[in-house]
């Protein structure tokens, strides 16, 4: 008998078996507008209602979840997974003002292991239902050769929609407008390298004292969803001027995306309860605040900017589950092109 797939490290039987048993969370994400069914070459999303809207625009996303999966492998823990990330992905079109419509994943590794996919997929599912976004198809990829043995690589698209005049692009923002801040769970999905770094002599099972918790527990808190919160301050009519998803690049690189030229913000440190977490690896690494505000979210995984006279109502439909962080202010050399955004972003 001659040499088969399998021989060369791929199951294609054992994908297959793999690919059945997720149908039933993918299909529990499907309302009318999905046409086909699962397993077909291409999703088909009917969109036709959309003409009926005023002027609809299209937003799409790609993004992972980095290193995190090496944590989960080693772990032996996939069930959040799949929430990192959709929820990252549903994060990252919020910020223009959009909606989900549906998401497409991919999942690769050296080979087949059924259980873990479907832990992962079984994750994706349920946060795509949370978000009302259909999981219209997905690639899994089995690549011996390209990705060691226990790795794995977890990728996701998502397509949302927006009317034109409801973008959210923050170039309304102004000198004194505030910044609220939703709080996350953890790293949610940026920093592993670092925290890897730091962290790796500690057993992921070991329960530490500082954190209440295991590391593995604190390593894997899923990221959250913001959707429910921008959709609850949409409806009390707050006026949002601006959204920033703190994902890589921290505080650092990610409020200035939002910001108009010439101005920066002023952040006070300590108006909000970070997770222990943080604490946790600056303290067990000697990391500098500057690295730390550069790398990690740092307790804020949504920063939202609104006139000065909406602080207060923004606080109050959040509450208990936002923060006052501080305000825009204008650049001392606002015409300067070498400004840089550590000098944009000010944490006192």
């Amino acid at each position: 008998m001659g040499i088969s797939y399998k021989d060369a490290g791929v199951d294609i039987e054992q994908a297959s078996l793999t690919k059945k048993r997720m149908t039933e969370a993918v299909q529990s994400t499907y309302g009318p507008e999905v046409l086909g069914g699962h397993g077909r070459f291409g999703g088909m999303f009917d969109i036709q209602w959309l003409q009926f809207k005023k002027n609809p625009v299209l937003v799409a996303s790609t993004d992972g979840v980095g290193t995190k999966t090496m944590i989960a492998a080693a772990a032996g823990r996939f069930d959040t997974l799949g929430h990192d990330l959709v929820n990252h992905c549903v994060d990252d079109i919020l910020v223009q003002g959009a909606r989900p419509l549906f998401f497409l994943d991919y999942v690769a590794s050296s080979h087949l292991d059924t259980d873990r996919i479907l832990q992962i997929v079984q994750g994706i599912a349920e946060a795509c239902r949370q978000a009302n976004c259909a999981l219209l198809g997905g690639e899994t990829a089995e690549m011996p050769g390209v990705y060691t043995p226990d790795e794995f690589d977890l990728v996701g698209t998502i397509v949302g929609w927006v009317e034109r005049e409801h973008i959210i692009d923050g170039s309304r923002i102004q000198t004194g407008d505030a910044l609220i801040g939703l709080p996350s769970t953890g790293l949610h999905t940026n920093g592993y390298s670092l925290a890897r770094h730091i962290l790796a002599d500690i057993p992921l099972d070991r329960h530490i004292p500082e954190l209440a918790e295991t590391l593995a527990d604190a390593l894997l808190a899923a990221h959250r969803s913001y959707l429910k919160q921008i959709n609850e301050l949409i409806a009390a009519g707050i006026d949002i001027k601006g959204l920033a998803h703190i994902t890589g690049g921290g505080f650092y690189d990610n409020i200035p995306r939002v910001l108009p030229p010439g101005l920066g913000v002023q952040v006070t440190d300590g108006n909000w309860p970070a997770p222990p977490i943080f604490r946790f690896i600056q303290e067990t690494g000697q990391v500098g605040r500057q690295e730390m505000y550069h790398v990690f979210n740092m307790g804020i995984g949504m920063i939202v900017v609104v006139p000065p006279d909406a602080r207060q109502g923004a606080l109050d439909v959040l509450s208990g589950d936002s923060y006052h962080l501080g305000e825009v202010i204008p650049l001392r050399e606002p015409d300067d092109p070498n400004v840089d955004n550590q000098q944009r972003v000010i944490i006192t």
